[in-house]
């Protein structure tokens, strides 16, 4: 791509202090971070507003090895993207896709965020990047169009506007939002994926169990990516969670505790999280926020936030972020 652009790729490459081989070996592993910065490297190199985007349209699911077979050959959508989300850390630590409420509450629709942990940045061109190869692996998985309502980006526009109007294939694109965004027809999640192979599918998957997460993302981190993807949609279970990292509860316990955590902490913590996160970054009722975050009455709610934050969630909304530190308790939610 850089230089179909007439750029210079070797001193991009050695700039940004990645190794040359890389641009002759896809199988070498480099930091997510390196990648965004020889995105936006070029980008102003070449003076390429779109160079992202343009990333993106030379992509396909195939990128993805192992895990392209195992969400390509998923039974539905839905399963596809929580596969996706589940095993990421093979190609990107710490990036993720994964269900949210819809941000503006519209009924019957719902969102897929793309992107890192709250807190952590990404960069714009790593960000037009990474959402449209999601929307174009999300069209070729439906076999077509699937209902895209808008597109939400967290930063102002690098390229034309039209520019992304016309690659997503909707005039409904925001801009300096909290997170970026596809907002889609909730069914979509259900909707089977043709011509799956089941064999291959469970072949994938087994590949993929075995891959080692070379201690960056530990079980404690795994734990609570799943909470964070399924709270409000499942009943947050020890037991479920253990099933869903393949372990017998009392050994997923039992290895959290070696790490200093538990599963009552990854999920306070995790709950906490998510309720700053919708209070700060939404209008969603007070009560709509604890079924968001899987409790069951706003009075719950209430008593969670008086032990995280000593306050109620409504003037929760109004403590200036700065002083978060001084109200924050880390105290753990009996389980």
């Amino acid at each position: 791509m850089i230089e179909s652009l007439h750029g210079d790729a070797a001193s991009l490459v050695v700039r940004v202090g990645l190794p040359l081989a890389v641009l002759d070996n896809d199988e070498i592993l480099v930091r997510d971070t390196s990648i965004a910065a020889l995105l936006e490297l070029a980008a102003a190199e070449l003076d390429c507003a779109d160079f992202g985007l343009r990333v993106a349209l030379e992509q396909n699911l195939d990128l993805l090895g192992p895990l392209a077979l195992a969400v390509g050959n998923s039974e539905t959508i839905g399963e596809a993207l929580d596969c996706t989300s589940r095993y990421l850390f093979v190609h990107a630590r710490g990036l993720s896709v994964a269900a949210v409420p819809d941000p503006y509450l519209v009924r019957g629709v719902i969102a897929y965020r793309y992107g890192y942990p709250p807190g952590v940045y990404a960069t714009p061109q790593s960000v037009d990047m990474g959402l449209l190869f999601l929307h174009r692996a999300i069209t070729d998985l439906a076999g077509g169009p699937y209902g895209l309502r808008s597109v939400e980006i967290p930063h102002a526009p690098v390229a034309h506007p039209e520019r992304y109007e016309s690659l997503f294939g909707v005039n409904a694109v925001r801009y300096r939002r909290s997170s970026a965004l596809l907002r889609v027809p909730k069914h979509l999640a259900e909707q089977p994926i043709s011509g799956r192979n089941r064999s291959a599918h469970e072949l994938a998957l087994r590949f993929l169990q075995q891959q080692p997460n070379n201690g960056t993302t530990t079980l404690t981190t795994q734990v609570k990516t799943y909470l964070r993807r399924t709270l409000g949609t499942i009943r947050p279970t020890l037991d479920a969670t253990a099933s869903e990292m393949s372990m017998a509860p009392r050994s997923l316990q039992r290895q959290l505790r070696a790490e200093g955590s538990s599963f009552g902490a990854c999920l306070d913590e995790t709950r906490r999280e998510r309720a700053e996160h919708y209070l700060r970054t939404t209008r969603m009722p007070v009560g709509q926020v604890a079924a968001v975050i899987g409790l069951d009455s706003p009075a719950s709610l209430s008593r969670y936030a008086d032990r995280w934050w000593h306050t109620t969630p409504r003037r929760f909304r109004l403590i200036d972020p700065a002083a978060l530190s001084a109200v924050r308790s880390p105290g753990i939610s009996p389980m």
